[in-house]
């Protein structure tokens, strides 16, 4: 077994090392602060020359996010990244990607908005990334790392999920962990698949060409025929129904005998788990739940945890996005309130201790 490598690295750099150690076959992408590291390394680490991945800067996002299509319609394992106005440019495309159910992977290393906003980090995309983002109801797998390591592990992670279920999957990160270096362990290097193995794997869909053989694949979210569109629709809703049912994933950091409970993702909840420390050294039972798909979101579980606690704090770097599917989970069982900062300011843990005080302790 190959020996693990342990590196002090960017989460930015460490998503390239971790594409071309999982087989990726291509990276297309656009440079945006606070994410232009991710191609920067992959373009340092030449990959072209070692494993034979592709590594492309297109002329647009736009361009980066078609080629996903046509890359993933072959059945490869392709990717791209960007940050938010890029991947904003990208929402036709990841709704076309959706609809043809086509497996690739996106990053999205947040920056503040809206528009062109801040450079500095931020999780206002929380809807664009877990509401479709684009047209037609569809859903992009959401994985929400906290951490360098998890930067690293999601990409695994993600590809794995689409290709189980053809389905795009999204990283959302934000500027704090893309910039953050912290010690990793990296994976082995994995070899990317042959072709006969990925025809082999993805013959059902994938587009190889006719042959006397074999059969023609056709890629498309096209259909004019409406009651056979609707029938396209059931079978995704019915694909989403088993990733809720199978995929959820989530971190329950002292829940257990909790009187209230704060909900974050990212990096919100690194700060916020200093914030169930500081409650707990002042008496108050507070725990944190981080959901780790922000979809499928982990909706039973803070169900469950409503039927015991009495209130729910959701401390999210935005105006309140997240909130409103916390407040769907618990369904009016105990109050639920937002904390967030904006345009880019981080909160302390402090802060969201002082915020949950005054808005849910104080208020018995």
């Amino acid at each position: 077994m190959a020996e693990k490598e342990v590196k002090l690295m960017k989460g930015n750099e460490v998503i390239a090392h971790a594409a071309i150690r999982y087989g990726c076959d291509g990276y297309f992408g656009y440079p945006i602060t606070p994410q232009s590291e991710v191609m920067e390394t992959l373009m340092e680490l030449k990959p072209w020359e070692t494993t034979g991945m592709v590594v492309l800067q297109a002329e647009s996002e736009i361009a980066s996010v078609n080629m996903l299509y046509g890359g993933a319609a072959t059945g490869k394992r392709v990717m791209t990244s960007s940050s938010s106005p890029g991947v904003s440019l990208m929402s036709e495309g990841m709704s076309y990607l959706a609809g043809a159910e086509l497996p690739c992977l996106i990053v999205n290393c947040q920056r503040g908005g809206p528009g062109l906003g801040t450079i500095q980090p931020s999780q206002g995309d929380y809807f664009q990334a877990c509401k479709g983002g684009a047209h037609g109801d569809f859903h992009l797998i959401v994985l929400a790392p906290n951490s360098v390591q998890e930067m690293h592990d999601f990409v695994a992670d993600a590809f794995d999920l689409a290709f189980k279920y053809r389905n795009p999957a999204m990283i959302l990160a934000d500027g704090a962990i893309g910039q953050m270096m912290e010690k990793v362990t990296l994976s082995p290097q994995r070899p990317r698949r042959t072709e006969a193995e990925i025809e082999e794997e993805c013959k059902s869909w994938a587009i190889f060409g006719k042959t006397p053989d074999r059969p023609r694949n056709v890629v498309t979210s096209l259909e004019l025929r409406s009651e056979e569109m609707e029938k396209i629709n059931l079978r995704l809703q019915a694909k989403y129904k088993a990733m809720e049912e199978n995929e959820v994933r989530y971190e329950a950091i002292e829940c257990d005998d909790a009187d209230y409970v704060i909900v974050a993702f990212g990096s919100s909840a690194r700060i916020c788990s200093a914030t169930v420390e500081l409650a707990r050294n002042e008496g108050l039972k507070v725990g944190l739940l981080r959901p780790i798909t922000l979809y499928p979101f982990p909706t039973k579980v803070i169900a469950e945890l409503a039927t015991r606690v009495k209130g729910f704090l959701s401390a999210e770097l935005n105006a309140g996005q997240m909130v409103q599917d916390v407040k769907l989970a618990v369904n009016g069982a105990v109050p639920v309130e937002h904390y967030g900062r904006q345009g880019g300011s981080l909160f302390t843990p402090d802060e969201v201790l002082q915020a949950l005080k005054d808005k849910i302790i104080n208020r018995g």
